[in-house]
């Protein structure tokens, strides 16, 4: 009886699926987060600490974590992983020099005990840009294949534009209740 009951409330209750936007600073984080939220291109600056939204897509509710990326920030991560089940990566495809360090920051978080149920969405941004990176050339640069013990997806996009935040959102919903 107490599994029924659960399964109607999921469906009429509008439980929160907390996700944190990470990436490093400049990725265009708060950009996309404010897409979702007004479908427009807000002006920011770099976030110190968080900001934090809620986003409905489909009846589906997303607490949406917009984490500070800067150097000095990333070591506090790991503050807002509890009870996380999306993780949204903002890789800067046209910063091909700290893609490096895009990575270490990835496998750190995967690594966390807080963090071995949540699926991951890389946002493969602004891919308006010339010379930027492919997702494909992303992927395998994070070696993302070898992420066995996460649900992945890598889409490209544009925060300015909007472009391919959509699909990113609607794979999420795929996954819940899927784990």
């Amino acid at each position: 009886m107490g599994l029924i009951f659960a399964k109607l409330w999921s469906l009429f209750g509008s439980q929160d699926h907390k996700v944190i936007i990470v990436g490093l600073d400049n990725a265009g984080k708060t950009t996309i987060l404010y897409q979702f939220l007004m479908n427009e291109v807000v002006h920011t600056s770099p976030t110190i600490g968080s900001n934090v939204e809620e986003i409905v897509v489909k009846n589906t509710h997303f607490l949406m974590w917009d984490i500070g990326g800067q150097e000095s920030l990333r070591s506090s991560w790991n503050t807002y992983y509890s009870n996380t089940e999306f993780i949204i990566l903002v890789v800067d495809s046209i910063d091909r020099e700290r893609l490096s360090i895009t990575k270490e920051e990835l496998y750190r978080m995967l690594a966390h005990e807080d963090l071995r149920k949540a699926a991951v969405l890389i946002f493969a941004n602004k891919q308006d840009m010339k010379g930027c990176m492919t997702a494909a050339e992303i992927s395998a640069y994070l070696t993302l294949s070898s992420i066995k013990d996460h649900p992945w997806h890598i889409q490209s996009c544009c925060a300015l534009t909007g472009e391919g935040l959509c699909q990113g959102l609607e794979w999420m919903t795929s996954r819940i209740g899927v784990r």
